[in-house]
Order: structure tokens, then sequence, then C-alpha cells
């Protein structure tokens, strides 16, 4: 099969419809009928010989061919009519719609103070910013680019590690004061301590509790009473003095500067967590993720 006008043309409305996941929506942002944007879909899809959507009386989704057609050249064809439309190389390239999927302690705490920054710098370009607890589905959900921590599970997506921060084990002082400052982590499961413990909200499972030096690990049981699945939460819980959190060092940095946090076992900080960016296409990064991509970088590594 040969890309003719015809074919870019569809794959073009085929993008706009999984994106508003609405052909009524998808034809209004590219000044076409309804039944213009079926046609274009009906034509797209007899020429590759395979059906690229299901439809319902309420919803539009990628079929498997669909979604396969979308993973490995939509977001290059996309690319390339970005290029193509900003070559004059220059702040004003960044353009159009960046919709990003950011992990919420991410959003809230390390980019959100920053933004206006970023938004200053490339004023045509309007930024999307979808905090939410799941990574979701990227591509049927028409995602530019996910901010996730954790390892991504297998996919078709690139992922890219920005960074590796710590894991520490803090209490407030006024929790250590009552309580006792532990000297080990085996203390901790004695049962003379309150501990917080972390349910990831995408698996549904608790983090472990883990400590790690050098080559030697830990592994405990918390029998925590209270478990969270916000890390501000959490922030707040043991910044006020309820017990102890094992924290990422990114976010933390000024608690622990101030005073306000204390890290408890100096000798135990070996174990690391990552950040990942994910993005659909493995062939072109379009200028506005790019720069959105720049950005995160940035300010997460002044965090570090």
């Amino acid at each position: 099969m040969t890309f003719d006008d015809r074919v870019l043309s569809g794959l073009g409305v085929l993008t706009a419809v999984v994106k508003s996941r609405s052909f009524s929506v998808a034809g209004k942002s590219l000044n076409m009928s309804q039944s213009g944007v079926s046609r274009a879909i009906a034509r797209l899809e007899a020429r590759l010989g395979v059906r690229l959507l299901e439809r319902t009386t309420r919803t539009v989704t990628l079929s498997e061919a669909g979604r396969r057609l979308y993973e490995q050249i939509v977001p290059l064809v996309a690319g390339l009519e970005e290029a193509a439309a900003s070559v004059a190389a220059s702040k004003d390239a960044v353009r159009g719609t960046l919709r990003v999927n950011m992990d919420p302690f991410i959003s809230q705490l390390i980019l959100g103070p920053q933004l206006s920054r970023f938004l200053n710098q490339f004023p045509a370009l309007r930024v999307e910013l979808h905090t939410r607890d799941r990574l979701g589905d990227l591509v049927t959900e028409g995602f530019d680019l996910a901010i996730r921590f954790g390892e991504p599970r297998p996919s078709a997506l690139v992922a890219r590690k920005l960074l590796d921060t710590r894991v520490i084990t803090v209490a407030s002082p006024a929790y250590l004061k009552k309580a006792g400052r532990p000297s080990h982590p085996s203390e901790l499961e004695k049962g003379n301590h309150r501990l917080i413990d972390f349910r990831d909200p995408e698996t549904g499972r608790g983090y472990e509790w883990a400590f790690q030096q050098g080559r030697k690990e830990i592994e405990i049981n918390s029998n925590a009473q209270l478990v969270l699945s916000d890390v501000a939460t959490i922030h707040a819980v043991c910044l006020a003095g309820y017990g102890v959190a094992q924290l990422l060092e990114l976010g933390i940095e000024s608690f622990i500067e101030s005073g306000r946090l204390e890290v408890i076992f100096p000798d135990w900080l070996d174990e690391r967590f990552p950040l990942y960016a994910l993005h659909p296409s493995r062939n072109y990064l379009p200028p506005k993720t790019r720069a959105f991509l720049d950005f995160v970088i940035g300010t997460v590594k002044s965090q570090a």
C-alpha cells in the first residue's frame, strides 16, 4: 500500500476521532460534517482492508488493528505535520495542544509551581495536564506524554527514565521525641512504632517496607493501622507527627533541610525509585512534546 493524499487525510481524521472519541466533535475540529468524518474513516478502512474503529451508540474505540496502526503510524504522521507547520525553528514552533498524563505527586508538588514559567515561554501552546492515579491507555485516550513513577509495564510505548530518587525513612521531631528513635529497621517490626503504609493506586497493592545498604537488603512487615494512597496526604500526616513513613527524597528535601522531618536510618539509603516519561512514537517527538519533556527534566533534576 502506498501513502497518497487520501490515506494521509484519512489518518488525520482517524487521529481526530481517537482524541475526541466522537465523530461529531472530530468533525467540528476538522471543519467537516459528521457524515464526512464517517465516510473518511470508511474509505481508510476499505483501503487498508481492516476495521479500525468499534462503534456503539455511545462510544468510539480503536479495534485491535486500529490500535496497531495508531501506535505505529499516526504519531509519526502527526509529528511530521506539526514539523512542517512549524519549520521556522523558533519558540513559535511549539504550538498546538499538548495532552499530558501526570502522576499527582509530580503535578502538585514539583511541576505545578513552575508551570507558569513554561507557559510564558511558549504562548502558542495549550497544555491539558491530566493529574490521575493511573496511567490508563495512553494511545486510545489521546495523550502525547505521560510522566509516571515506577517501572513501566511492557507495552509499545517508548519509556525514558528521567531519574532515580532515593527512598528515605522519616518522621517528625515531635514523633521521635515521643516514641524514641529506632536505631535499626528491624525495630519497626516490634510494634513500638506507628507506621504509615502506602498503597499503589495503579495496582492496588501496598508497597513493601524495604531497606537497602549496599548489597544488603531488609524487608519488614508493617501491620500499619493507617494505609494511604496519596503521597501529599502521607506528607501531611507524617509532618503532623503521627508516625514513620517511607518517602521519596524528591519533594521532601525542604522538609529535611528545615528540620520538619528527620531521616531515621541514614545508613540505609540505597533503595531507589524511578521516574519515567512515556510517549507513543519511537520515530519522531514533536516540538511541543520535546519542549515539555525538557521542562520536566530540568525541573525534577533541580529538585533532586
